[in-house]
């Protein structure tokens, strides 16, 4: 019995054919982009999402940011340190529950929210397809992810 293939149908499509192989590229050319916009701002995409998130709704647990963000806390606390270090946000404990640690805007954080404004106007220029066709792709890229998570 030989251990070679018999046809094509037992050998890999090639790489450019993977659902997943596209979304990867994809998003690494989307977070290249996003680098000289956040490094003006003298964020990472992680921390900017973070604030991202902070600027929606300020004073949030640990526990709901990494729920938004859907990371861990392990990776979320590094990232909320440096932020911290920068001037950007404040740590304290939970007033009600101290196992809690809130995190806060601080006015540097909440200032540095006008000129991350425009980051986005970039980022649908750079993407060229109307507002409706980038909703529509976002929406089929969360349901994507929505019905892997639901697999696992």
């Amino acid at each position: 019995m030989s251990s070679k293939p018999s046809d094509d149908t037992e050998h890999f499509a090639p790489l450019s054919e993977f659902l997943c192989f596209s979304i990867y590229s994809a998003g690494h050319a989307l977070t290249q982009f996003y680098r000289p916009l956040l490094d003006k701002l003298g964020l990472t995409y992680p921390q900017y999402l973070l604030m991202v998130a902070l600027w929606a709704k300020d004073d949030q647990i640990i526990k709901d940011l990494g729920n938004t963000l859907m990371l861990e806390s392990s990776t979320l606390t590094p990232l909320i340190k440096r932020l911290e270090a920068a001037g950007l946000v404040s740590r304290s404990r939970d007033l009600i529950d101290e196992r809690q640690v809130r995190v806060r805007l601080t006015p540097q954080g909440q200032a540095l929210k006008t000129p991350a404004l425009e980051v986005p106007n970039c980022i649908q220029d750079a993407v060229g397809l109307p507002v409706e066709d980038v909703m529509k792709l976002q929406a089929a890229v969360t349901d994507l992810r929505d019905r892997l998570l639901k697999k696992r």
